[in-house]
């Protein structure tokens, strides 16, 4: 299967990966939720080609991830901000980060822990079934085929 095919799959998964399953692109939404908005922060960040950040710039705004806000009007410059659809991929780094912490993180320790504001408390992140409430691990759940799972 080839990259632009995935979007055109009956499955939630291939749809989201042909907007996010790029490395650039987890990585410029990992800057996003650490605050990073501008072109050349993200660019000396990652240390890659100007064609690739703005690739992958594109591609996220263009899927309504991002939205371009102009800063500075002579000349126009604009930053990158997550709209309502990249907040909800907030889960989605959170759980990378945490796999990468629990596996990769070495003897020292993960290398950036995350405080919930509201409690003041440092925090590992947790899946839970948003109808009781209880956590939620793979060997719990079971697929099914929804509403729009193609008729054989």
């Amino acid at each position: 299967m080839k990259w632009d095919d995935l979007s055109a799959q009956p499955c939630s998964i291939s749809r989201a990966l042909a907007v996010i399953g790029d490395r650039w692109t987890l990585m410029i939404l990992r800057d996003c939720f650490l605050g990073i908005r501008r072109f050349e922060l993200f660019q000396k960040r990652l240390g890659v080609s100007r064609t690739i950040v703005t690739d992958r710039l594109r591609t996220l705004v263009e899927a309504g991830v991002l939205r371009r806000v102009p800063y500075q009007d002579n000349p126009v410059r604009h930053e990158y901000r997550l709209t309502e659809k990249g907040l909800d991929l907030h889960p989605v780094v959170m759980a990378i980060a945490h796999f990468g912490d629990t596996h990769y993180a070495g003897a020292e320790g993960p290398p950036v822990l995350r405080r919930h504001k509201a409690c003041g408390c440092d925090f590992h992140p947790v899946q839970v079934c948003s109808e009781c409430g209880e956590p939620v691990s793979a060997r719990q759940v079971e697929a099914r085929a929804g509403a729009g799972f193609p008729a054989p």
